[in-house]
Parts: C-alpha cells; structure tokens; sequence
C-alpha cells in the first residue's frame, strides 16, 4: 500500500501532517539552537533550557530532528504522516529508556524528570499529528484511509452518488431507486 497514491494532494489531512510536522520541528530546533549557544561539552551534565537538561550531543540530535521533521513538513502528505508516526514512536522509546536509565550511566544525554516529561509529550504530540484521519473507528466515508481498508463498500457508495447524480437527485437524497418507483 503506498500512501502517497492513496492520498490525494489536495486533502485537507494533508494540511494537518505538514503544519504538525513543520511545528514540532521549529519547536526542536529552537531547543537545539539554544543547546548549542550554551557552548556545552558533548556529553556535560551542566547544561538546561528552558527547565530541560541539555548537552551537545541532544542539542545535535534535536536540530537533526526537528530538520528532518521540517523537511517532512515541505514535502507533506502521507510522507509526512509517516514520519511524524516514525519519530513520535521515537519520541516514545526514548522516554521510557531515559525514565529507566536516570541516574545511570547510560543517561549519556544527561536527561532529567523533566526531559522524559518532554519527550512523552511531543512523542504523543507529534505521533497525534501523524495518526490524525487515519485511525479512528469513525472515520468518514470520504477519507481516503476508510476507503482503502473498505474497498466494496466504498465502490459501492460511488455507484450510489453517480446513479444519483444521473438521475439528477441531490448528493444528500435518498438512492436512485426510490425516486424511479424501485
């Protein structure tokens, strides 16, 4: 299944994986920013922005990112949404590494309470971007990620609308055969 064929370019899902994308991404880029302008040794445990612990070696890995994840927002639809699924699981792993390794020696980005908070929340944040329209149990009809996991049905509600449409009734009406005496 290839999702750049199953979304089309125009769909307004496309929107909320390009600006979700291109938002968290600033957001890491300006805490990677800050990281380095602090000058910190790659792995010093000195460092903090704005209430995070931060060293060289995250404040790298943060601008890496946040890059990607601007870049993803660029190039927008489903490769967007798939990438912000990708890094928000990320997101999610690290922070429960970091919550088992604090006060240990493989804490090596020196993350705090804190810095796990942080990366649930943009985990969760950004893994919502990239899972928004596409999975829900109420998804409409319309949405392109129903219509590829109902096929029948959705060919179905297409043969509906155009019999409607031929017989001139509004998208909304009742079918085509009710308005023939079917």
């Amino acid at each position: 299944m290839k999702l750049q064929e199953e979304l089309p370019v125009d769909h307004h899902l496309a929107g909320v994986y390009r600006y979700g994308a291109a938002f968290c991404g600033v957001v890491l880029i300006i805490f990677g920013c800050l990281g380095l302008a602090d000058a910190l040794t790659p792995f010093s445990t000195s460092g903090s922005v704005a209430g995070l612990t931060t060293n060289t070696a995250l404040s790298i890995i943060s601008l890496a990112v946040g890059a990607a994840l601007v870049v993803g927002g660029i190039v927008g639809g489903g490769f967007a949404s798939n990438l912000n699924m990708t890094v928000g699981t990320l997101f999610l792993i690290s922070g429960f590494y970091h919550v088992f390794t604090l006060d240990r020696p493989a804490n090596f980005l020196d993350f705090g309470m804190s810095n796990v908070v942080f990366s649930f929340v943009m985990g969760l944040m950004i893994l919502t971007f990239g899972m928004y329209g596409r999975v829900s149990s109420k998804l409409p009809h319309d949405n392109p990620y129903w219509r590829r996991r109902h096929p029948e049905q959705a060919a179905r509600e297409d043969s509906a609308r155009q019999a409607r449409a031929r017989a001139g009734l509004p998208a909304g009406s009742p079918g085509a055969g009710a308005a023939r005496g079917h």
